[in-house]
């Protein structure tokens, strides 16, 4: 697990699309797919936000580890995997802010598809954006370079980057000059054989169309 901290936010990536994010006292974690060994009490969640339902997304057995008596888990309306506890239906539109808010944390629910490809139609997935110590964070969830991108307004970006089922480096790369976010982090590359991206050509084509944006690699 590596990790980038900004402003009072900690960032984890635990590899593959999965992070673990730590701020106002609480830990959220999205799309836990693989732990690392030592998961101890203190690191369980207080919300977790599964994307989609495909099992490198969706792990029953990591979910388990993670979850708490009082732990909140948002999933997607259509995923059809059963959740013991606080499980939540939610789909693209809802904004969970004010008195909906989830533990007091702001969550909106964003679109994630594919264009071109049979993978992830429009419903089937989502993207989450949270804000935690004021800062807004985007996780894309198993996407392309949709239209809907051009409305989202975030300090921090994460974006897959490894193609086959989701966008490659030069169209993550699109798709985050078109965001413009301060900071932008890849995702969905290098865990399993069928991502297989090169993260230094992502930086590369992210800064060439904006030298703004700060690209960390974790």
């Amino acid at each position: 697990m590596s990790s980038t901290k900004i402003g009072n936010v900690t960032i984890n990536w635990l590899g593959h699309s999965g992070f673990m994010i730590e701020g106002e006292g609480k830990t959220i974690y999205i799309d836990p797919y693989v732990l690392p060994d030592n998961i101890g009490f203190e690191d369980m969640a207080d919300i977790i936000l599964i994307t989609h339902e495909h099992y490198d997304h969706c792990n029953p057995e990591a979910i388990r580890k993670l979850r708490k008596e009082d732990t909140t888990t948002l999933i997607p309306e259509n995923c059809s995997l059963k959740f013991r506890g606080d499980a939540r239906n939610v789909m693209e539109g809802d904004v969970l802010t004010g008195g909906l808010a989830i533990k007091d944390m702001d969550i909106e629910v964003v679109p994630a598809y594919n264009i071109n490809k049979p993978n992830h139609p429009k419903g089937f997935g989502v993207g989450y954006i949270i804000k935690v110590e004021g800062i807004r964070i985007y996780h894309a969830g198993d996407t392309d370079f949709i239209p809907e991108m051009k409305e989202i307004n975030v300090d921090v970006a994460l974006l897959p980057i490894g193609g086959n089922y989701t966008m490659d480096e030069s169209e993550a790369a699109e798709a985050a000059a078109v965001i413009a976010p301060k900071v932008v982090i890849p995702m969905h590359y290098n865990y399993l054989e069928t991502t297989r991206a090169d993260a230094g050509k992502f930086k590369k084509m992210v800064n060439e169309k904006n030298p703004d944006i700060e690209v960390v690699i974790l």
